[in-house]
């Protein structure tokens, strides 16, 4: 099982770079995904760990040897696409067991009478008969294994191309986005299938989305991307509790971090311009800043009750937890003119809190729940 290494890898088309300096580890074993939007160069960069693209510069090691004009073959790696990509004219055993009757296959087994035959034999093969049942069994596809892939559903044909990756044992699995054609109740069930395979097997995992719930709850690290640049490389629970700038406090979290303009004092706290909280900041001077706190570390208050007045503007009954979004209002004594020009504040609360839209309310928070972000680059403060 290798681990890989990316020295100053990047990928360009044309004058159009996607992938700028990539400098990253995977670890043996573990379970990596790469997260970011559309267009940020994930499918590209496990592409190239395939050896189905090239890489312009850098260096893709495997256990420390340089890998970049290995052969896909060499590489012993495992590819689930995004869309299913099944043989339409063979049974579902046949699309699980094709990549071991490729193995077997030799140059003369081409022959148009030929191929017919060494592909029946072949598939009667012990060996290959028994891996083929055993990964049916295990993605519970074993009463389908005589239909043909029109007559399944999308979530069963995503477990036949996930059956035909697991089907060769390889060292290494990439995934390419392979849930995002699924309802969201089936999606739900195949990630728990997909991290409990990754623990059976003990292989390394490689897997690309921009599902931010996926990455949180399948990954052992996860490496944030945007615009082929990394933003961060860390566990899910530091990524969400430390964020390394305002892309990574956005992106990360549903609904994601607030972020407040914010003018750091010595004698408090001025957000947005308006309202002035006597906070107790430890940043000296006067400093232009972003102001970020996660909805969960917010607390809903009565009006007059907590430092940031506000009044309710969207309300999401979720059953177990409710979010609020709120828009601030000018400090108390001045006219309750909403700031409708700056982003909602969302709070989220257990239960039902029973607000409505237009209720007027009050938010407060804990100063060591709250991070700093640079205004102008959005890194974060120490």
């Amino acid at each position: 099982m290798p681990a890989l290494t990316f020295n100053n890898v990047s990928k360009t088309f044309g004058d159009n770079a996607v992938i700028k300096a990539f400098n990253a580890d995977i670890h043996d074993g573990e379970f990596l995904v790469l997260l970011g939007p559309s267009g940020c160069g994930k499918s590209t960069l496990l592409r190239m760990i395939a050896g189905l693209s090239d890489i312009t510069s850098g260096e893709l090691l495997f256990d420390g040897d340089v890998a970049n004009d290995w052969e896909p073959k060499q590489r012993g790696v495992a590819f689930v696409f995004q869309t299913y990509a099944l043989y339409p004219h063979m049974t579902v055993r046949e699309n699980i067991a094709f990549p071991l009757v490729m193995d077997a296959f030799r140059k003369w087994y081409h022959l148009p009478i030929v191929n017919i035959i060494a592909r029946h034999r072949l598939m009667k093969r012990p060996d290959i008969a028994e891996r083929t049942l055993k990964i049916a069994r295990q993605l519970e596809l074993e009463p389908l294994l005589d239909r043909r892939p029109v007559s399944l559903s999308g979530g069963q044909r995503q477990r036949v191309a996930l059956a035909r990756a697991l089907v060769r044992n390889p060292s290494l699995y990439l995934l390419d986005e392979p849930l995002s054609n699924l309802d969201a109740k089936l999606r739900t069930q195949m990630r728990s299938e997909i991290s409990a395979l990754h623990h059976k097997v003990g292989k390394t995992f490689v897997y690309v989305t921009h599902d931010q719930v996926e990455a949180m709850t399948m990954a052992s690290r996860i490496i944030i991307m945007d615009k082929g640049v990394v933003q961060q490389v860390d566990t899910p629970d530091s990524v969400y509790d430390n964020p390394a700038n305002t892309f990574v406090a956005k992106f990360i979290g549903s609904p994601p971090m607030n972020l407040i303009p914010a003018s750091v004092r010595a004698d408090g706290l001025k957000l947005s311009g308006e309202i002035s909280v006597d906070h107790g900041a430890t940043l000296p001077g006067r400093r232009e800043v972003t102001f970020g706190i996660r909805p969960e570390k917010l607390e809903l208050k009565a009006e007059g009750e907590g430092r940031l007045p506000a009044r309710v503007a969207v309300v999401e009954r979720l059953g177990a937890e409710t979010v609020i979004g709120c828009r601030l209002m000018t400090a108390k004594g001045q006219a309750e003119e909403l700031l409708i020009e700056q982003d909602l504040v969302f709070v989220r609360v257990s239960g039902n809190p029973k607000m409505q839209i237009g209720e007027t309310c009050s938010l407060d928070y804990r100063a060591e729940d709250v991070l700093w972000f640079d205004i102008d680059n959005g890194q974060r403060l120490s």
